[in-house]
């Protein structure tokens, strides 16, 4: 997808508090937001957001030597969403259509992107969220698509949604299930080991997209990941960032996410914050 201008000051945004979050000097501060700038002003060159996203936080990592500035954050946010893990399948199992619900409890923990330090109100949050249905869901044509479905590849977003992933994994047993998260730390986005402390490797095959942006971008991932893409039953890309990446690149897939930004949910015909599975 490409880049609008409103993605300018959210991205220059972004690049701020990882500044602050990675170091207390205000001279490497200074110099991250410099490059940040730069970057910026080049944004044309770029492919997409996730792309753009890639090289801001990159110069957050050269400037503070810190290859994972988010590292405390994720496992923080893993710890608190397994604390939870026994509330998410009672909660699936109080209601009926339950391919439904594990589908929204794993688009619900997309809001651990923004949730605060205190698990109290995060799982507040969480409880309210989990109520709230979808705004568009082609929930017939997946269960269709389904039937005669051997193996489905979920492409991750942030940490502490895979444990919410988790539970969409289980649900869909005894499907193969493939969960690809990201080469490398970058934001609060899964990794491997992340997707290992939230137990996803009792339930699905972890593997790498071989892309290092917040988003899945399909040039930049590995010919084992593509040959995964490729031949998937049925692939469901979660969160925006992957969204943004995956969108338009000529195979359709289910696309799980809050539309937690004003140019998003125009772009997939809901209101902002609105809960999307929609085919595309």
């Amino acid at each position: 997808m490409e880049i609008f201008l409103d993605c300018l000051p959210c991205l220059l945004r972004q690049g701020l508090e990882a500044s602050r979050l990675a170091t207390d000097r205000v001279d490497l501060q200074n110099k991250i937001m410099e490059d940040s700038i730069q970057i910026l002003s080049r944004y044309k060159d770029y492919r997409c957001s996730p792309d753009l996203c890639r090289s801001m936080h990159q110069a957050v990592k050269k400037h503070t030597g810190l290859s994972d500035p988010y590292a405390e954050i994720k496992a923080r946010d893993i710890r608190a969403a397994k604390a939870i893990l026994p509330d998410l399948f009672a909660f699936l199992k109080s209601k009926q259509n339950s391919l439904y619900w594990a589908l929204k409890i794993a688009a619900t923990g997309n809001i651990i992107d923004s949730a605060v330090n205190h698990n109290a109100d995060m799982i507040k949050g969480i409880e309210t969220e989990l109520e709230k249905e979808f705004s568009v869901c082609d929930l017939a044509l997946f269960e269709e698509k389904l039937k005669t479905a051997k193996n489905v590849l979920i492409i991750a977003d942030n940490a502490g949604e895979t444990v919410f992933d988790r539970v969409l994994a289980e649900r869909l047993a005894p499907l193969d299930i493939i969960y690809a998260v990201r080469s490398e730390p970058t934001i609060n986005d899964a990794t491997m080991e992340d997707a290992r402390a939230s137990g996803l490797a009792d339930v699905a095959t972890i593997v790498s997209t071989g892309c290092s942006a917040p988003g899945a971008i399909l040039d930049d991932c590995s010919e084992a990941f593509l040959n995964l893409f490729d031949s998937a039953d049925v692939v469901i890309s979660t969160g925006q960032g992957n969204y943004e990446a995956v969108s338009g690149c000529g195979k359709p897939a289910f696309f799980l996410l809050k539309a937690k930004c004003p140019i998003i949910s125009q772009k997939l015909g809901v209101d902002l914050n609105g809960y999307v599975f929609k085919y595309i």
